[in-house]
C-alpha cells in the first residue's frame, strides 16, 4: 500500500515546478487560475521571485499548493498514474490543504483563498521579532518535553511546534523564552539551529490566527474526502468534512505530529511514500523515522517516469 505526502513551508524555491509549467498546458492553466483567483501575479513570484517575495507567508502557502496540485494533475491526468493503491493522503502543515484538494475534499480555488488568508493571519498574529523558532536535532521528543518543563513560564511561551522525524523537533514561542531554551540545550550538549521564519508557527501564540481563520474555514464548502487524510493534529485518518474543518482550525496553533503520522501509516501497512511538491524534505523525514520503505520525490518528468516504472513491476 502507498501514501501521498504534500510538503509545507520551507520547501519553496524560485522557479519550482518550472519543467512541468514549460511542458504541460494543464499546469499553465493552474498557474493562471491562481493569479485570477488571488488577483495578483503569484505565478510570476513562483517563476521569477524575488526570493524575499516568495518567502512571505501569504505568498509561500498558496505557491506551494499551486505547484503541488500541478504536479499531482500531471501525474494523474497526463501520465494516467493509477492512485487506487493509495490508502492515505497527508500534508505537512499547509500541505494538508494540498492533500485535501487532491483528494476532492476542497476546491483548488477555495484552498488558494484560505491559504492566502491563513498566511496573512499567521504573519499578523505576532509582531515581527517577538517570536522565533528553533530546530532541535539528535534528541527524542520525550527528552525535549522534559527540558521544556524546566523552563520558567514567566519568561514566556516556548512549545513544541513540529515533531517532524526521529531526531528533528521544532520549538516555537516568544523570542526571549526560545533563546533561554536554546541556552539550556547548549548546557545539555544538544544541538539546535534557529530558523529563519517570520513568525512563531504552530504554538499557542497563533491562537489569534486560528480565531481569525475559524469563520473563513467554516464558511467554505468542504466535501468528505475521497481518501483518508492523516491529520497533523491527531496523526489519525479522517474523511468527515466537518471534523477536517475543525482540525484545520486547531492545526494553526497545535503541534504538527508528522513523525507520529508517518509511524501510523507505516503500522497500517504503507510501504511506499510518494512526495508530491517542491523539494525532498518529507522524504528525508520518512527515511529518518522509518526503515524498509520506499520513498519517491516527484520534482521532474523523469521522476514521474521512474515512479510509473516502479509501480508497474
Amino acid at each position: 500500500m502507498s501514501a501521498f505526502l504534500f510538503p509545507g513551508q520551507g520547501s519553496q524555491t524560485v522557479n519550482m515546478g518550472n519543467e512541468f509549467y514549460n511542458n504541460f498546458e494543464i499546469v499553465k492553466k493552474i498557474f493562471k487560475k491562481a493569479d485570477e483567483n488571488l488577483n495578483y501575479p503569484l505565478s510570476k513570484i513562483i517563476k521569477e521571485g524575488p526570493e524575499l517575495d516568495l518567502q512571505l507567508t501569504k505568498n509561500t502557502q498558496p505557491a506551494i499548493l499551486t505547484v503541488s496540485y500541478s504536479i499531482f494533475k500531471v501525474l494523474t491526468e497526463e501520465f494516467n498514474f493509477n492512485i487506487n493503491s493509495f490508502k492515505y493522503f497527508a500534508g505537512h502543515s499547509l500541505g494538508e490543504y494540498s492533500a485535501l484538494v487532491c483528494s476532492n475534499s476542497l476546491s483548488f480555488e477555495d484552498a488558494l483563498f484560505l491559504l492566502h488568508e491563513r498566511g496573512k493571519a499567521m504573519q499578523d498574529a505576532v509582531p515581527v521579532g517577538e517570536g522565533s523558532m528553533l530546530a532541535v536535532l539528535g534528541t527524542d521528543i520525550e527528552s525535549i518535553k522534559k527540558l521544556l518543563t524546566a523552563i520558567d513560564k514567566n519568561n514566556g511561551i516556548c512549545e513544541i511546534a513540529n515533531d517532524n522525524a526521529n531526531g528533528q523537533v521544532i520549538v516555537s514561542g516568544e523570542s526571549k523564552s526560545v533563546k533561554l531554551f536554546q541556552k539550556k540545550l547548549k548546557d545539555e550538549n544538544i544541538k539546535s539551529i534557529p530558523l529563519k521564519v517570520s513568525a512563531p508557527f504552530h504554538c499557542s501564540l497563533m491562537k489569534p490566527a486560528a480565531n481569525k481563520m475559524r469563520e473563513k474555514i467554516n464558511s467554505t464548502k468542504f466535501d468528505d474526502s475521497s481518501f483518508d487524510i492523516v491529520c497533523n493534529v491527531t496523526a489519525k485518518p479522517e474523511k468527515d468534512s466537518k471534523i477536517i474543518k475543525q482540525l484545520l482550525i486547531d492545526q494553526i496553533s497545535s503541534t504538527v505530529k508528522w513523525r507520529e503520522s508517518l509511524i501510523y501509516m507505516y503500522n497500517s501497512g504503507i510501504q511506499n511514500f510518494v512526495e508530491i511538491g517542491p523539494g525532498k524534505v518529507l522524504s528525508g523525514m520518512v527515511k529518518r523515522t522509518i526503515s524498509n520503505v520506499n520513498c519517491f520525490s516527484i520534482n521532474s518528468i523523469a521522476d514521474i517516469k521512474n515512479l510509473n516504472d516502479k509501480f508497474k513491476r
